[in-house]
């Protein structure tokens, strides 16, 4: 019989795009800014998408000066985001590959950010029915998140599943190529589709993909089924 393994995944712009998140989080400003001091909601979103390209972070001080909104506006909009139950549905692509890697894997997610917001993007995507282990990296071990070791040994614990026998799937060189190769799992890097001009490749990748499709045949090679290890 083939030993237990594992997979698992980031969530951020590696199961879903991260700047769909972003954009529910603008269109819940725009509603807030509107109720709370008139500004058109049209408006106020179409600030907000604008000044991505040219003020990226700091998106919200721009629609509170083009907008005349108050000194405390910002902060109040940034719990908006925060508090906001986000608008999203997992992308096909990514429903289909769990559903077929279900069939042979362990499957779990571990995932950096604030626990609140993204258990909130999790019960949203609904990938907590597709998963056996959804693992909040800050919430466990010393708070540090990924790359640091005990999120990702958490998820082998709760999947019983040891760290040789896991591949790790995620878009970010350090925090999850580099987090998942220390503790001894197989890595696959998904380059993000929108990455910042900073970003260097992943060096200790064992394999990179070009899509999600790709992950099932690659995760496979890395880690073959023991009766198909020991085939001559």
């Amino acid at each position: 019989m083939a030993e237990r393994r594992a997979i698992l995944f980031d969530l951020d712009d590696t199961l879903y795009p991260l700047e769909r998140f972003v954009m529910s989080g603008f269109r819940a400003v725009a509603a807030a800014v509107e109720a709370r001091w008139r500004v058109p909601r049209a408006a106020a979103l179409e600030t907000l998408v604008s000044a991505v390209a040219s003020s990226r972070g700091r998106e919200l001080q721009v629609l509170a000066q083009r907008h005349d909104l108050p000194a405390a506006a910002v902060p109040e909009l940034v719990d908006v985001i925060r508090l906001h139950v986000p608008d999203l549905r997992l992308p096909e692509l990514s429903l289909s590959v769990l559903g077929a890697l279900r069939r042979d894997w362990r499957l779990g997610l571990v995932t950096n950010g604030r626990p609140d917001i993204q258990a909130r993007k999790v019960r949203a995507l609904g990938v907590h029915r597709l998963v056996d282990a959804v693992v909040y990296a800050h919430a466990v071990g010393n708070g540090a998140g990924k790359p640091d070791a005990a999120p990702f040994l958490e998820a082998c614990r709760q999947l019983g599943v040891a760290a040789e026998a896991t591949v790790f799937v995620g878009d970010d060189p350090d925090c999850d190529v580099a987090g998942a190769h220390a503790v001894g799992m197989k890595t696959i890097w998904l380059p993000a589709r929108v990455a910042p001009q900073s970003a260097r490749p992943a060096e200790q990748a064992d394999v990179i993909v070009a899509s999600l499709a790709d992950v099932p045949a690659a995760a496979t090679r890395l880690l073959a089924p023991e009766w198909r290890a020991h085939v001559a």
